[in-house]
């Protein structure tokens, strides 16, 4: 199997340059960014934390008291 070398990774950006423009880039990075943030949460689980701990607090948030 060919490896990816760094004259086919500049390769690709420069297609993906070509494709998505210069300003939409920095979007496709950050929606990308989320996603695999996003991914993360879920495949360890902290979002059925969330939503456990907003069930069990009957969706009342706990306040601070002073």
């Amino acid at each position: 199997m060919p490896r990816i070398g760094p004259m086919e990774l500049i390769i690709v950006l420069v297609i993906v340059l070509l494709i998505f423009g210069a300003g939409k880039l920095a979007d496709v990075g950050s929606a990308l960014g989320k996603g695999i943030r996003e991914f993360k949460k879920a495949s360890n689980g902290e979002d059925e934390k969330e939503k456990a701990t907003v069930v069990s607090n009957n969706g009342v948030l706990p306040t601070k008291k002073g």
